[in-house]
């Protein structure tokens, strides 16, 4: 059975949002892109809006598709793609809820593998990097 997570691309200009993961799970206390599993019939646009308001505490816009990969974990096939997504704010004068992160950062595009994240979001970061020098 393949399952469908989907990430959340948060930028303003170069920036992008990053999060620690709390310190739990195989992934625990690494760096990632925002994001989790589709629900059985949850499209990747609704999937985004529900991890978001879930991790964050915010209402977000899902927008368009901006990388995808593939890769096995613990022998199942998944699939991951990644989403422009519209924030009302940055988290900075106002900050975000935080239930699955211990904090959250706002790092230049060339600054992300200098964190500890986790791989299969370091599967997408090349077409992340190309969309959001694009988008300049």
């Amino acid at each position: 059975m393949e399952k469908h997570s989907v990430a959340c691309i948060v930028l303003d200009g170069r920036n992008i949002l990053i999060a620690h993961r709390n310190p739990v799970g195989q992934m625990g206390g690494r760096w990632e892109f925002p994001g989790g599993k589709r629900e059985p019939g949850e499209s990747d646009g609704d999937a985004v809006i529900r991890e978001f308001l879930e991790e964050f505490g915010v209402q977000v816009r899902a927008g368009e598709a901006v990388a995808a990969a593939s890769f096995l974990h613990d022998g199942i096939p998944v699939q991951l793609r990644a989403y422009r997504v519209f924030v009302p704010h940055d988290g900075i004068a106002t900050a975000y809820t935080l239930t699955e992160h211990s904090e959250y950062r706002w790092v230049d595009i060339d600054d992300v593998p200098r964190f500890d994240f986790v791989d299969s979001d370091l599967l997408l970061y090349p077409e992340v990097k190309e969309y959001v020098l694009a988008q300049r």
